[in-house]
């Protein structure tokens, strides 16, 4: 925990009196903050003292992402740099457990600092050795690459980028997504609960999210220097790229079209030109999707593979599909078409649902191990999240969806602050406060921040370099 004199973490803050809410965001802020030989290094995941899980006191690498944006916006990219640093450096720390060792480039999931009673101070890493289910955290070095690209493009800090350390760690990651494997598909294989989806929820193969991570991540090729000998993995990025975005507009999207191809779809096809690449039976088809997907709207599926659609709407990865601008302006139309159309089921009091539907009855024990805090609605299964307001509010306004925008900011602000600053919500319509959510959550506030950020200045998206290339 931060000492009480040490100070605050913004100066001026921008939206200081702009209303009680953002006002509480910045106090949240300020007592989440971790410091590490006297430098800001990043904010505690939770300042709730009843927390039951003890890694809420860590900083994550996926909860601080939206932090870090904040801290560029208003004058503190030092404490974003030192992040990245620290988190570079903490790679050291990766223990080999059973003479396994996690492939190079896997970033820790999280940080803490210890202090002993003569105030030497001591930062430790989790890899995923410490988290529930053992799991390795794919998506940090993911978010750590991206945030690094942001770091970059906003403050023109290019030496930063070039040092040698950093060449190195970009290098790592990017050799680490492109290696080969036992695939034929330009996404990338991850296994269950290695994500945001922490837990068992039967994501594993190549979901949404992850693909959408992966492409912003293959963008960061721009930082290398081509003249340590990196030309070879920046060219293989920019291949990569291109057949991942068309790969995805194409096999990944449903609409009614497309829907009723699938229902017609011949199988046991071979060849190399057969219409029905993974062999999908029609019977797959769940009996929601043909009542629930209208008419002018679309969706990019949870999952894809050989005699698989995971039809779930996945949100995160959607709504990153558009920030990234590997979605179609058409697909960018019908999502955003989607979710006004379907608002209660995807949005309801509170944005938005993690995963929609949720999965229930004898599916819900086999799929997710009858997890207890993943029960039919709550949580990773059909929970409301606060923190996705703020890709839900850069999507829109990516579509021209300002009004959209505008909507969700309206029912979010007040009831956040109210409930002081929950990690989740529960119920078909997220009108309950997560059974066993954590109060001050600090990324429900930061998502809630940033999101203001967007509305009042949307070319802050490309300042950030999440241009209409990304490139």
């Amino acid at each position: 925990m931060p000492e009480k004199t040490q100070p605050p973490c913004f100066d001026k803050p921008k939206y200081a009196g702009y209303s009680p809410a953002m006002d509480d965001v910045y106090r949240l802020m300020d007592s989440a903050l971790i410091y590490y030989q006297g430098q800001a290094v990043g904010l505690m995941a939770s300042t709730d003292h009843r927390a039951p899980a003890d890694n809420y006191s860590d900083c994550f690498v996926r909860d601080f992402f939206s932090a870090g944006l904040i801290m560029l916006l208003e004058g503190r990219a030092d404490i974003v740099r030192a992040f990245l640093t620290v988190i570079m450096q903490l790679r050291g720390q990766q223990e080999t457990l059973e003479g396994q060792q996690i492939a190079p480039g896997v970033l820790p999931a999280s940080f803490r600092v210890y202090r002993d009673a003569e105030g030497n101070e001591t930062i430790m890493a989790d890899f995923g050795d410490r988290a529930i289910g053992r799991v390795a955290p794919v998506d940090s070095m993911m978010w750590w690459a991206v945030l690094l690209r942001a770091y970059v493009r906003y403050t023109g800090d290019a030496a930063f980028a070039q040092t040698t350390e950093i060449q190195r760690m970009v290098r790592m990651i990017l050799s680490l997504c492109l290696q080969s494997r036992f695939e034929v598909f330009p996404t990338l294989l991850v296994p269950d609960a290695s994500f945001m989806i922490d837990r068992r929820m039967g994501v594993n193969g190549h979901p949404i999210e992850i693909q959408a991570l992966f492409d912003m991540t293959l963008c960061c090729a721009d930082l290398l220097i081509p003249e340590e000998g990196s030309q070879w993995l920046i060219d293989l990025a920019h291949r990569r790229r291109e057949i991942l975005r068309h790969y995805l507009q194409r096999y990944y999207w449903l609409d009614m079209d497309v829907l009723n191809r699938i229902y017609r779809y011949s199988t046991e096809m071979f060849g190399e030109d057969v219409e029905n690449l993974f062999n999908i039976y029609s019977d797959s088809i769940p009996d929601w999707v043909p009542d629930w997907l209208p008419d002018g709207a679309g969706y990019f599926v949870g999952n894809l593979g050989p005699g698989r659609i995971d039809f779930r709407f996945f949100s995160q990865g959607n709504l990153l599909m558009l920030v990234g601008d590997l979605a179609s302006p058409e697909q960018a139309a019908a999502l955003m078409n989607l979710i006004e159309q379907r608002w209660d089921d995807l949005i309801g009091r509170m944005p938005m649902k993690l995963v929609y539907p949720a999965i229930k009855s004898h599916e819900w024990r086999l799929i997710t191990g009858s997890d207890p805090k993943n029960i039919p609605w709550s949580y990773h299964n059909g929970g409301n999240w606060p923190v996705l307001i703020w890709p839900l509010v850069a999507a829109a306004l990516k579509s021209n969806r300002r009004d959209l925008a505008e909507r969700a900011w309206a029912i979010t602000e007040q009831r956040l602050l109210r409930d002081a600053w929950p990690e989740y919500y529960d119920g078909r319509y997220g009108r309950l406060m997560g059974r066993r959510a954590n109060v001050g959550q600090v990324w429900s506030a930061t998502g809630l921040l940033l999101a203001r950020h967007l509305l009042d200045e949307p070319d802050t998206l490309e300042r950030l370099g999440f241009g209409r290339d990304f490139s």
